[in-house]
């Protein structure tokens, strides 16, 4: 019997999962290298500080190199002197990590498949949300199995279900467009639309 992802908040019936993006067994590291190049994009990589070549600083020395019965001093913009530059200071790059198409690909499957074993993926019909409503979403949301955070996947024309999911606590309402695998990995359970499900389908075998 295929998987299927059970309807919350009174709908009835329940979404089919393609077995070519549901039935992916588990591939660690593949995963794990997915993952890792998502967190790592996400750095926006503008970090900075001054190295002592940077720190203006006076060049005239802290006093005489003899006769105060002090250590000989240098340079004042030194690492170790207060006011002075960064050791291997941190400077602007770019953190992205390169993932090829088809191992991105597989990884999503395998973050896909594992809620479907589990159990922990579930659907809501947009529709059923005429206005924004978070107590609608949360008593749909109170069906659900299983405890920990929830991931709502929604698409286009579904703000009203956006709306209403979005100011819960524990609750990531992202566009289907933008569920990563850190984000299927991150989440104990899943929430779908229709045309959510559609669209990740589409990424997870896009050829």
């Amino acid at each position: 019997m295929a998987a299927q992802a059970k309807f919350i908040g009174g709908g009835s019936g329940a979404l089919d999962l393609d077995a070519q993006v549901f039935g992916e067994s588990f591939h660690g590291s593949l995963v794990h290298e997915a993952v890792r190049a998502e967190l790592a994009a996400r750095r926006r990589g503008t970090h900075s500080a001054k190295t002592r070549g940077e720190v203006h600083m006076t060049g005239a020395k802290a006093w005489r190199q003899k006769g105060t019965g002090r250590a000989r001093v240098g340079d004042l913009a030194a690492p170790q002197r207060t006011g002075g530059g960064v050791a291997f200071a941190p400077k602007p790059r770019d953190y992205t990590l390169k993932v090829n198409r088809k191992a991105r690909r597989r990884a999503l499957r395998a973050a896909l498949s594992l809620h479907a074993e589990r159990g922990s993926i579930a659907a809501v019909d947009p529709s059923s949300f005429d206005t924004p409503s978070t107590k609608a979403a949360a008593a749909a949301l109170a069906s659900l199995d299983g405890e920990g955070s929830i991931l709502v996947a929604l698409t286009d024309g579904e703000e009203t279900a956006v709306k209403s999911f979005r100011n819960i606590a524990g609750v990531t309402v992202l566009h289907a467009d933008q569920v990563g695998v850190a984000d299927l990995v991150a989440a104990s359970r899943v929430v779908v639309s229709e045309a959510a499900l559609a669209r990740l389908t589409e990424k997870a075998v896009a050829k």
